[in-house]
């Protein structure tokens, strides 16, 4: 770096005939120069002096010899690099080390390429498509069935049920009657249209109804209480002679009794037992 410039900043001796350096306009000799402002390498530690190539890196320095990577000490000038816990490593050792391996195809996903996360693994972005129209998924929604990822109309076409009440898609939950599918909020008793899901319900000519309409419609009532007989709940019930009693109602007119399995006289003043009752008012009616 010649010049005609008299004399070094720091030290005063005659530059010429000499290279010099410039700093803040001023001119060094190379010696000072070094003194003063040379960075130290990284690797080596040693001064990078003016004139060696100073390759910096985050604020850190290495002499042009000394950027390699740390794994395989492959020289790093001009390539590409990463650095993992101020350490600098080629492309393929860091994959080796420390790069994510694709899901789908199980190759590494190098560094600086786009990587797609799901459900704690990783895609290439290319990898991560739908498994019916092999379309890329990218931050679209997508159902996933069986480990296969699918795009919400490509499952909707191959999987998706429609509810028999609204005929639209099902995507979650849902209820089944008859071997149909329903949607929660479609399966609604026939009477009143509250909602039955989750709820009990009685079928009347295959229409479900909920417990308080089916009783006000349908249900028979009680001779002795008059309640409706359901017979849901384990409940059991009694009929004769077009007549009918909750298991717990059917006694003896007369001394309350249960007549359940056992053997009972009919008479004006209603069903009583064998004990309570009279042959000379019926014969037996029978045993329930």
């Amino acid at each position: 770096m010649a010049s005609d410039m008299s004399n070094c900043y720091h030290c005063m001796a005659s530059l010429c005939g000499k290279q010099f350096a410039m700093k803040e306009d001023h001119p060094y000799c190379v010696k000072c120069y070094d003194s003063l402002f040379a960075n130290f390498c990284e690797d080596c530690k040693k001064p990078i002096e003016c004139d060696s190539k100073d390759l910096a890196y985050k604020g850190r320095h290495w002499h042009e010899g000394c950027f390699k990577c740390a794994k395989c000490t492959q020289s790093l000038v001009e390539k590409p690099f990463a650095a993992k816990d101020e350490l600098l490593l080629c492309t393929e050792c860091y994959s080796n080390e420390y790069s994510s391996k694709c899901f789908h195809c199980k190759r590494t996903i190098m560094p600086g390429s786009r990587k797609m996360e799901f459900k704690g693994d990783c895609w290439h972005e290319s990898c991560f498509v739908c498994q019916h129209c092999q379309q890329p998924l990218g931050i679209k929604p997508l159902i996933t069935k069986d480990g296969d990822n699918y795009c919400v109309p490509c499952f909707e076409k191959q999987f998706a049920q429609h509810c028999y009440s609204c005929k639209k898609v099902i995507t979650t939950g849902g209820v089944t009657y008859h071997d149909q599918p329903w949607h929660k909020e479609c399966f609604l008793c026939s009477g009143c249209e509250k909602q039955l899901a989750g709820q009990r319900f009685i079928s009347k000519d295959e229409q479900p109804y909920c417990l308080e309409c089916f009783s006000r419609c349908y249900a028979k009532k009680c001779t002795a209480c008059a309640k409706p007989i359901t017979a849901l709940g384990g409940d059991k019930f009694i009929s004769f002679e077009d007549r009918h009693w909750h298991s717990d109602c059917f006694k003896c007119g007369k001394c309350s009794n249960s007549l359940v399995g056992k053997g009972f006289l009919t008479h004006q003043e209603g069903i009583l037992c064998c004990r309570c009752g009279s042959a000379d008012y019926q014969k037996p009616a029978g045993q329930v």
